[in-house]
């Protein structure tokens, strides 16, 4: 959510950023939050005049008082009830309107850094730079899921009967290569002082609507029923939420942080033969990192964050390459993003397995978190988030780009303390 100061001084500067996320149908809501701002300032003037008029009277009842004009007093005295009235039900107004407004505010989306390539949707998305030498190999590569079949590893059939589509059961060396990869992303992103956090899987929705826009939280949540709680999509959710309605102190930032949890989402996605499998589902676990700093230092993390997930691919041997986010492709909360994106040897062509997010004061504001400096003085921090690693999406990456002729896999030497020291995995189902 944007500054409300910025859209009343500058409407034009908030309607040139809607179009450049190309969100026409958005440019009415200035001028009719504009329309509602004025209402609701003018009844706060309005409030204001009526509790001066009030403070005047009560200062003669104590006159009339002294003097035994008692039926001045009394006069006085009913006006003031009269006043009192007023007030409820102009605060009553007020409060409507200024909910109205916020909900109106909410839409609007967050100022793009300048940095960012205009365009409708990810096919304008910007190639930044490719890390590691995409493997062709000379032999035909199976789909992700036969891979895994391979090792008794993956059983679709009965998740569905269990659970419907979009889930799976892991087993093996499969389901231990899945977790040896989340713990390694822990592991790497703490020898990185990052400061390890295990999150609630659960929100309020007060905490929903400060930490995504609606189009995204009607796609992606899901519902307790019943219960004013949802299952997160990502601990980020969790995370920033942690500092809804509180104060920081200055010397406390940045808070730089990782977390695991499972994730929900609701959508699944395109039905594509490649978004079958373990590509797009329901539930999946994530490392994830988070931080809350100065405004003045958010560019400075963003370039940290994203190169944490570069390096940690490459520590695995697997090329990636980054995609600057255009204007169109951006959720309304986001400032700037870039997507890390692994090879795939059987597609031939890169996947998304990361994306890293700057949302500036966005989040913080529908939040209302704030931090105090030495002065005194409270000021929105900027909050950022990045994948360190989506898994079992990272399994498919892993597989494919360590898959030799015979079946076999070989496993990263990285990996391997958390493999119990095999390097290899053996295929034993034709």
């Amino acid at each position: 959510m944007i500054d409300i100061a910025i859209l009343r001084n500058n409407p034009e500067l908030v309607k040139e950023n809607i179009k450049k996320k190309f969100q026409d149908h958005k440019l009415p809501l200035v001028d009719e939050i504009l329309d509602v701002d004025k209402k609701c300032r003018e009844f706060v003037t309005k409030g204001s005049e009526l509790r001066g008029q009030k403070n005047e009277m009560s200062k003669k009842i104590g006159f009339f008082m002294k003097n035994k004009d008692f039926e001045k007093a009394t006069e006085i005295k009913e006006n003031i009830t009269k006043i009192d009235e007023e007030l409820k039900e102009l605060e009553v107004k007020e409060n409507e309107l200024i909910d109205l407004r916020t909900k109106m505010m909410m839409k609007i989306p967050n100022f793009l850094d300048p940095e960012v390539p205009l365009g409708k949707d990810d096919s304008q998305n910007v190639e930044l730079e490719k890390f590691g030498e995409p493997a062709l190999k000379p032999f035909d590569i199976p789909y992700h899921t036969q891979i895994m079949e391979s090792f008794n590893g993956i059983d679709i059939d009965s998740a569905r009967r269990v659970a419907g589509n979009g889930f799976y059961y892991l087993t093996g060396d499969i389901a231990r290569l899945h977790s040896a990869v989340l713990t390694y992303a822990r592991d790497f992103m703490i020898d990185r002082g990052f400061t390890y956090v295990l999150p609630p899987f659960m929100i309020r929705s007060s905490v929903v609507t400060g930490v995504m826009s609606f189009e995204e939280m009607d796609a992606m949540m899901y519902k307790i029923e019943g219960e004013d709680l949802y299952l997160i999509g990502t601990s980020e959710h969790s995370m920033i939420g942690r500092f809804i309605d509180q104060i920081i102190s200055e010397k406390e930032l940045p808070y730089v942080m990782t977390s695991y949890s499972p994730c929900f989402r609701k959508e699944k996605g395109a039905h594509g033969i490649e978004e079958r499998g373990v590509y797009r589902i329901h539930q999946f676990e994530k490392q994830e990192m988070i931080v809350v700093c100065k405004p003045e230092e958010s560019r400075v993390w963003f370039e940290k964050l994203y190169k944490n997930t570069v390096d940690l691919f490459r520590s695995m041997d697997i090329p990636v390459r980054t995609l600057e986010c255009c204007s169109g492709d951006l959720a309304d909360l986001k400032c700037r993003s870039i997507d890390v994106e692994a090879w795939s040897p059987r597609q031939q062509k890169y996947f998304e397995v990361g994306s890293c997010s700057n949302l500036t004061d966005a989040q913080a504001r529908r939040l209302s978190i704030r931090v105090k400096d030495e002065k005194g003085n409270k000021y929105f921090p900027h909050t950022l988030n990045n994948t360190v690693v989506a898994s079992p999406r990272m399994l498919i990456a892993l597989l494919e780009n360590n898959l030799n002729e015979d079946g076999s896999v070989n496993i990263p030497k990285v990996l391997q303390p958390y493999m119990g020291g095999k390097t290899k995995l053996v295929a034993n189902k034709k």
